[in-house]
Formats: structure tokens, sequence, C-alpha cells
């Protein structure tokens, strides 16, 4: 059985040591290998090459404190019935629809006149599942919800939970701050609260106000806690133990207070439970509104995709939902509209702005045959297309589950916080329970050691931790997308800024991959006017690449050719005005006079391959055609050697052409001559040096040297194979974009690096200061509701710093 990816939607990780449990547990589950988790993301991909036991992992998972969910296989969708008019046409619908194979679920509500219906798509279509609801009698009107749209509504739950949990806990907050606190700022109190008067009212109304916080955050304590006792601690124990220690605290000295000993009134700290959960929560607000941010190149993508098309039925055109297009409709894309999905132009001639996918500002010229792909925007003319992708094989939902793959996975760069994340909370806990123990055992008494305490737990921050390396390759590979350069995973975005070495395949990547007519050398008498048209006369019969190259050269009215002969190997032979006509190679037209010779020679060393015309036995020019560099090669090419990259070009291609094309460009080094089967040997000797090597190509011959590559480029023109070898995809045609994914990739590690940094330096500076190192030299102390404070925005800080890549300037 060849490797199966899985990949499930994880639900309650709020930390990295989140991210290290789950792994830990999947990776117990036979026939799981290489499970990674992304926090940022929030998913569990792994690869088998057995059956799992599905039912093993989902109670794993959930045991340590977390949910797993299958991705939307299934799609979901909300259809607006209208004929509804009792409870008995409402179980009609659900019936009628029910009976049809592949639909997993429906419920019609009566009141909202709408039905909720799960289905496979691969088994059964929208349009028969409102053929069943007309069937029974009533219309339907379709209202898509697609997996995605689901995903972020989960999110923006989500954040709205915690903005409003903030709010709510805000509300008590801030009267227990002024009462408990308010004496410090001059803050007099009335008397049937006050510490002095009534310290048991005092302490009372503290507690009370306490309480709804404590409600708001009750996931610290039903989840943290809980965490704790099943051996995964992760952030959410770390605040509740450090609150619900204040609070108990708290409780007891209350009770101290209405027994009688009045001194315990000074030792009261539910305001720093209440802050610290406040905090908190904003903090946790802040983070996943940005965590928001760094998926919206997937958004935008999304958007780009038409909800429509307009399909040709045998009465006109008709529109319908885009969902319903299959493989062979003829479509109608007017000016203005964006394209509904990949198809090939059947009529008319228009400009296509493909920018939204390839990132090229330069619209593109199409015509009957012209492939175009869908979500790009048809500018000018009319056209209709015939479709050829639909659905998830279209480019761009390729284009966005590819981006989406490589947001969830993660850089080799990852393991190493993984590795800390996962004995961190451990660490803090060991810390926190020394740190109470040494100050207790000091003299410094049990409230002073356990505020120490409390501080050290909630100024940990595995969040950040947990966070650094994710929204850096969210936002990397985002901006990349944008551009048109596609990273496939984190590994390739991490490795793409150590290639020192690039190999570049010539025909396609260097070149434009199309012969073209660049010299015309007459000879004896004739001019370049009468050996094109002769040429061209006779290239029209023929389907040589060299030929065409010719004709797509001349324009103009052509000779009556007759006996046209292609003789493979050498050229063509006919009759033009009675004469034999030869054109080829300097064998077969039989001419070796010295003039002759000098002329192909430099011909040939300029790179061009030369082609001899022979008219009624005489020589009458010879024709320089050449695959013509790309106007963007020698820039490209220029800017890798000024990074200190080496850079190489592999070909099939004669010396005498390569050397030529090499010299042109200004390449390093050249291997010509070189078999298909034999480009990865070129590469696996120059890893062999030493060197971290990168492919660029674009051909089906390209794709095992693109495997051996330890990064493989692919040129988005290129073919599917080559695509799907290559590490990196580039949509355009342009080299600057090798460049600009070294650039990218750059940029992110830097802000890999730097996200690791703060967030190492926050803990290491943090957790002493809190525990009380520096007390006994400077009398410095952190006080827990200051820790809480700066736990609470340095996972924010970390997110803020991955969006900055947005800004990353390419070329």
């Amino acid at each position: 059985m060849s490797k199966i990816r899985k990949e499930y939607i994880v639900k309650g990780m709020t930390c990295a040591a989140c991210v290290r449990t789950v792994e830990k547990l999947a990776a117990k589950v036979e026939g799981v290998k290489n499970p990674v988790v992304s926090l940022a993301s929030e998913r569990l991909i792994f690869e088998t090459d057995t059956e799992i036991n599905e039912e093993k992992l989902f109670q794993l998972i959930k045991s340590a404190g977390y949910e797993l969910e299958k991705p939307q296989d299934t799609r979901k969708i909300t259809l607006g019935i209208d004929g509804m008019t009792c409870a008995s046409c409402a179980t009609a619908v659900e019936r009628s629809i029910g009976k049809l194979e592949g639909v997993l679920s429906v419920s019609v509500n009566l009141t909202t006149e709408k039905a909720i219906i799960e289905y496979d798509p691969s088994r059964v279509r929208i349009s028969s599942i409102k053929h069943a609801v007309e069937k029974a009698g009533y219309t339907a009107n379709i209202m898509t919800t697609q997996s995605y749209d689901k995903d972020r509504e989960r999110k923006e739950t989500l954040i709205r939970s915690y903005w409003n949990r903030f709010l709510f806990s805000s509300i008590f907050t801030v009267p227990l701050l002024i009462i408990a606190m308010g004496h410090m700022l001059g803050v007099k109190l009335p008397s049937f609260i006050s510490p002095e008067a009534n310290p048991l009212n005092f302490a009372l109304i503290q507690l009370l106000l306490t309480i709804p916080i404590i409600i708001a955050g009750k996931d610290f304590y039903l989840k943290g806690i809980p965490n704790l006792l099943r051996g995964h601690p992760n952030m959410d124990t770390l605040v509740g133990l450090g609150t619900g220690a204040a609070v108990i605290y708290g409780v007891f000295a209350t009770i101290q207070i209405a027994l009688g000993n009045y001194y315990f009134v000074g030792d009261l700290y539910f305001e720093t439970a209440g802050v610290i959960i406040s905090l908190i929560s904003l903090g946790k607000y802040l983070e996943n509104l940005s965590k928001g941010r760094t998926s919206e190149s997937i958004k935008k993508l999304m958007n780009l995709a038409p909800k429509t098309a307009f399909v040709r039925k045998s009465n006109g055109y008709e529109e319908i939902p885009v969902e319903e297009v299959e493989v062979g409709d003829i479509l109608m894309v007017k000016a203005g509209m964006s394209i509904p999905v990949d198809g090939v132009v059947i009529s008319g001639n228009s400009t296509v702005d493909q920018s939204m996918l390839t990132g090229e500002s330069i619209p593109v010229d199409v015509k009957e045959g012209s492939k175009v792909i869908g979500g790009t925007v048809n500018l000018s003319g009319v056209i209709e297309i015939k479709a050829t992708e639909v659905g998830s094989d279209t480019t761009l939902a390729k284009i966005i589950k590819l981006v989406e793959d490589a947001q969830a996975s993660k850089a080799p760069i990852a393991r190493l916080a993984d590795i800390i994340s996962g004995y961190f909370v451990p660490f803090v806990l060991l810390i926190a329970g020394i740190t109470f123990l040494v100050w207790f055992l000091l003299g410094y008494g049990f409230t002073f050691s356990l505020t120490m305490m409390i501080s050290v737990l909630v100024i940990a921050c595995p969040c950040a931790l947990g966070l650094a390396t994710p929204t850096a390759i969210m936002v990397g590979t985002g901006r990349g997308a944008e551009m048109g350069i596609l990273f496939k995973s984190g590994e390739a975005l991490e490795m793409t800024h150590k290639v020192n070495a690039i190999v570049f395949d010539k025909t396609g990547t260097i070149t434009e991959g199309k012969p073209k007519l660049l010299d015309i050398v007459p000879l004896n008498g004739f001019d370049k006017a009468k050996v094109l048209k002769l040429a061209a006369s006779m290239g029209v019969k023929s389907s040589h690449p060299l030929d065409k190259a010719v004709v797509e050269a001349y324009k103009g009215n052509l000779h009556k050719v007759e006996d046209f002969e292609a003789i493979p190997g050498k050229g063509i032979v006919a009759r033009v005005n009675g004469k034999e006509v030869k054109i080829g190679s300097v064998k077969f037209n039989k001419s070796n006079t010295r003039e002759l010779a000098d002329i192909i020679k430099k011909l040939s060393d300029d790179g061009k391959t030369p082609v001899v015309v022979t008219y009624d036995g005489r020589v009458i020019g010879v024709l320089g055609i050449a695959d013509v560099i790309k106007p963007t090669s020698r820039e490209a090419i220029r800017k890798l050697k000024e990074r200190g990259t080496k850079t190489f070009m592999v070909t099939g291609d004669n010396k005498r052409t390569a050397l030529a094309i090499a010299r042109e460009v200004g390449l390093d080094d050249v291997m010509a001559e070189v078999l298909p089967e034999n480009k990865a040997s070129v590469i696996k000797k120059l890893k062999s040096e030493g060197y971290i090597v990168g492919m660029v190509g674009d051909g089906i011959n390209d794709s095992p040297a693109l495997v051996e590559a330890d990064v493989g480029i692919a040129i988005g023109s290129g073919t599917d194979v080559a695509i799907e070898s290559a590490d990196v995809v580039l949509m355009k045609d342009d080299l600057n974009d090798v460049v600009n994914a070294i650039k990218l990739s750059d940029a992110t590690i830097k802000n890999i690096k730097q996200n690791l940094f703060w967030a190492f330096f926050y803990n290491i500076i943090g957790i002493p200061i809190a525990a009380g190192v520096f007390y006994m030299i400077f009398g410095l102390k952190l006080n827990p509701m200051i820790a809480g404070a700066a736990m609470a925005f340095s996972s924010v800080s970390v997110v803020m710093n991955a969006l900055r890549l947005k800004r990353v300037k390419l070329d």
C-alpha cells in the first residue's frame, strides 16, 4: 500500500505543550508516521501505509482534553425551501432528499423554511438534491456553505468569545481592583466595605466580584487542571493553577477574617486572579485576531472563485452555481466577469488578467484554443470556453490546497521549539514549586511565597514558543502565493534560502522553449525577402518546429509548392516554379564552399541552428534558427551570482549551442549533451561536492532531477509531472521568481529565528525575575498581575512580528 496522507482538525489547543502532547499521542497509534501538529492552523497531519485504528486515535486525543474532527470531505449546503405549509411538508422534503444515495443527513426547518443537507459530492450532485425537492412538490434555492467558510466562522466565534469574556470579566475586575488596591492610590472606600471598619465586608465583596470572573475563565480550570492530572499540562494548567491558588488562599483568608483574625485582610489576592484572567482573555482575543490575519492570502484566493457560471443550454444560456458545472460544459464569460473554471477558449478573443494567481501584471491575450484558468478575470471581449477542470481539480483549487498544506506543515527549525515545549510546562511547574518552598523555608511566610509561585506560573508562556514558527510559515507561504510563488511545505520554505548552487534546464526554462528565426544570410544574388518567402512556402507544409519558426516569421503570399516530401533527420524537398528546392542540413544540401562553412560556423558559435536553402542546385541562403533566451534570464542569473550562488545549466543540446547560451546569460558552468535520465546524476554529483542544490525545470524529463535536488523548482507553465515533483512552483515564466523565492525563504527563516529568540528570551528573563532571583540583591519583585499582562502580550508580539512578512519586498 502506498503512503496515504491523513489530516484532522484539532480543537482545544492553546500552546506549544498542547502541540507536543497531540503529536506524542498520535505517534502511539499503529501505522501513524511522522505526525505533525500546527498550532496556527489547528491541524494534525501524518502519513500512513496501512489502515489505522481511527477510533483509538480519537479516544487518545480526547483523553488528553482535546478533540479531533475530520476535515470536510463532505459538504454542507443550505437550501431555501418554498411552498411548505405544515410539519408534513417538512417531513416530505426530508424523506425525498434522504432517499438519495450520498446524502448523509438532512434537516428541514419549517419556521425558517430551510433545509440543511450534508452530502458526499462524489456520489450526489446538488442538482439531484434540488430535483428531489421539486419531485416532492416544492422548490429549492441553493445557498452553499464551503468548509473554509465554516472554519472561518468557527475562528470568528472564538475571537468573539474571547472578547466577550474580556468585557464580562472587566466589568467585575475594575471595581474589584479599585476596592482591593484603591487605598494605594488614595481612593477612600465607604465605611461599610472599608478594610479598617468592616474587614469581613471588604473580603466578601471581593469574593463576590471574583466569582463571575472565575466563571468567565472556567476553561482554565475545566481544561487546564484535568490536563495536569492526565499528565499533559499546558498553558491553561499554568494559569488555572496560578489564579486558582490565589482564589483558594483568598477564600481561606476570608474565613480567617470571619473567625476574627483581621490581620488576614492584607492577604487577599482576589484581584490578582481577576486581573490575570481579564488580561489573558484580552491577550487571547488579540492573538486570535492576529492569527486570523495570517490566513488572509487563502481568503483572497477563495474570493477569486466566482459563485455562478453561464452554461449553454438548448434554449440559450442559464446561470447556475459554479459547483454544478460539469467537464465538457460550454460556458459564456462576458467582459469584466471572472472565469468560473479551467477551460479552453472555443470562440471569441479577449485579454485575461491573471495577476491574482500569478502575480503577473501584464494581461494575457487569449483566442480560440487558448487555455484559461478559473478565477482569472476576462477584461475585454465575450468568450466561450469548454470546461476542462472543475471543482477540486481546477488550478485555483489546487493552489488553495497546496498553500493550505504548506501552512499546516512544519519547517525543520520548528523541531527545536517542539522539543523544548514538550518539557517546558513540567519545568515551569517544578520551578514554581521550588520557588514556593525556597521562599517559605527562608522565612518569608506563606503569602510572600505564594505570590512568587503565582508569578512564575502566569509569566511562563509556551504559546509564544508554539506560535513562533507556524505563524511565520503561514504568512510567508501566503505572501509567496500572492506573488505566484508556491512553497509546498515548511521544509521547502526553510531549505530554499540555504541553496548555494542552482542547476537550470535550458529549453523552456532559460529559453522560451520555442524556436525562432533570428538570421537570414542571402547568397548568390538572392535577397532576404525572396529566401524567406521560398522557405516559408515550403515550411507551411511541414510539421517540424524549425519549419514552423520560418512560417511564423513570414507574413505574405506564398509560392505554389508541388511534390513536397519530408525526409526525417535531413530536411524537406519540393518543386517551386518547376525548380527543385531543398531546405535542411549542410549534408542534406551537399554544399561545402568556404563562404558557406564560415557562415555556418558563425551561426553555430552563436548558439543558432543553421538551415541551408538551395534553389535549382544553388545555395541561395542560410537561416539561423534558435530557441531564444527569455528576457529575464540574464537578470535573474546576475542576481543569483551577486548572492554568491553558483549557476549551472544541464541540457541535452549540443555543446556548442549550450556554451553560446551559457556565455550570453552568464552561467558559471554548463553540462551539455546530457541524456534526460542522467540529469539526476548531475545533481547527485554536485551534492557530493558539498553543494546544497536547487534544480529549476519545466519538463517531464526534469522530474527525476527535481526530486533528486535539495530544492526542486518547477516553472508553472511546465508539465503537471514537473510541478508534482517539485518543492516550489513558480506560476510565472520569470526566472526572477527563483531569486524572489530565495529572498522570501530567507526573510521567513529570519522572522522565525527572531520569534524564537524573543520567545526564549522572554521566558529566560521573565521566569527568574518572577521567581525572585533578583529580590535578595536588588529588591526586584514581579507582581503576578504584571506577570499575567506580560504573558498575555508575548504571544501577540510574536504573531505581529510574523505579520511583517506581508511587507517583504520582492523584485
